[in-house]
């Protein structure tokens, strides 16, 4: 049997359609919207509106006159079928990690850091989780990032055990392909929550 093709693209080169195939159920009422507003922006906005800003932030089937460079996230495909999708922007996009402790404790660093970007969601599609999608896509968020300019990167993943974790959760992502792809630890600010970063100079 032939492995899958895996295909990572930037977000406004897939379609809208694709994207919102992945964001369904949880996923799907977040339009991946809270960590960029924070929770109180997120919260007033009925998920309509919230998929209106996800899809100014993605650029998904915009002229081709807008810039290349700037979209927030990558969309992966297997065999041609949208499977999976990354939040990832500059640290400065998403309001609700400035505002958490989590990313910030024990450390000086300036929140308005441009060049520092984030890796701030995962979702896998039902149906095609437990294929590794989470190891590729964190690995092409560290090419996505450094071809526009990035210094450097960070996670936010969580400490699973080995226990099956709900979504709602895992959406940061579990540690295992932060590791793989270079990434290493800055803080352990809660039991389970772990800050990662990969320097990218």
């Amino acid at each position: 049997m032939a492995e899958p093709s895996i295909t990572i693209v930037a977000a406004n080169e897939a379609n809208w359609d694709d994207l919102q195939a992945i964001l369904t159920g949880t996923a799907g009422r977040c339009q991946c919207t809270r960590q960029r507003l924070g929770d109180r922006a997120w919260y007033a906005l009925p998920v309509e509106q919230r998929a209106a800003v996800l899809r100014e932030a993605v650029g998904c089937d915009e002229p081709v006159d807008r810039d290349p460079s700037r979209t927030a996230g990558l969309v992966a495909f297997v065999d041609g079928e949208p499977a999976a999708w990354a939040a990832v922007d500059a640290r400065t996009a998403f309001r609700r990690l400035r505002g958490s402790p989590v990313p910030w404790a024990g450390r000086l660093e300036s929140k308005d850091d441009p060049t520092v970007w984030a890796i701030a969601c995962l979702v896998v599609r039902r149906g095609f989780r437990g294929r590794g999608l989470t190891y590729a896509l964190v690995a092409a968020a560290v090419d996505h990032a450094r071809e526009r300019g990035a210094r450097a990167i960070e996670g936010y993943p969580m400490l699973t055990g080995g226990a099956e974790i709900t979504w709602d959760e895992l959406s940061v992502g579990p540690v295992g392909p932060f590791v793989a792809a270079g990434f290493a630890e800055v803080t352990h600010p809660t039991t389970r929550r772990l800050v990662m970063r990969r320097e990218l100079g």
